[in-house]
């Protein structure tokens, strides 16, 4: 990472990245030119490759990007000290949130190993690595929820993800999202036991 001499990451390398990912996300990994960054980044290609040595190395930076975006969120989920079936609830809810939003395009990590999917490539192995961090996180915070093994619920979250994602982009995003919702209250409560109704999550 360059940065400059208030030790600050560098501006241009900040423009590469948010240019690379708007136009990754929205048309794809394969299909952006180094060109078409370079040109809408405005800077030069000497400069794309002071900061990233190659395309995947670009790509990379990219998912890494998002990656600790989502890691941030969750971390301000689990410190605001709330029980963990409802630190659950608010990660699955801000789930719910990017499917709802506009310009959804599915997961960008899905995206991505769909488009490298040897498991020795970088890029696949950064898609990996967010999602083993995401999995041990949820089946972490389902631990706390109940007396049997958490494995196959974490797993079982991350596959409602995995779909809510998929469909999100296909279908009305509303009725995704509220079906997602409603199958993470389905955990919980096979978690913890019979407890009184909660109301319908909202979707909007």
């Amino acid at each position: 990472m360059v940065q400059n001499t208030r030790g600050q990451v560098s501006e241009a390398r900040s423009r590469l990245l948010g240019t690379a990912t708007r136009l990754f996300y929205t048309e794809g990994l394969h299909s952006v030119g180094i060109d078409r960054i370079v040109a809408e980044a405005k800077v030069t290609r000497a400069t794309l490759y002071r900061h990233f040595a190659s395309k995947d190395e670009l790509v990379v930076a990219y998912l890494q990007a998002a990656d600790q975006a989502l890691r941030e969120r969750a971390g301000e989920a689990v410190r605001s000290g709330r029980p963990a079936a409802d630190i659950l609830r608010a990660i699955a809810r801000s789930i719910a949130d990017d499917i709802g939003s506009p310009g959804f395009r599915g997961c960008a990590f899905l995206n991505a190993v769909a488009e490298y999917p040897d498991p020795e490539h970088p890029v696949h192995k950064a898609v990996l690595a967010h999602r083993q961090w995401f999995l041990r996180t949820i089946t972490d915070l389902l631990a706390q929820t109940g007396e049997t093994p958490p494995e196959p619920a974490g797993r079982h979250f991350v596959m409602l993800r995995d779909g809510a994602m998929a469909a999100g982009c296909l279908t009305d995003p509303a009725a995704v999202c509220e079906t997602f919702l409603e199958g993470i209250e389905g955990i919980l409560r096979f978690r913890t036991g019979p407890t009184a109704p909660r109301p319908r999550a909202e979707t909007a």
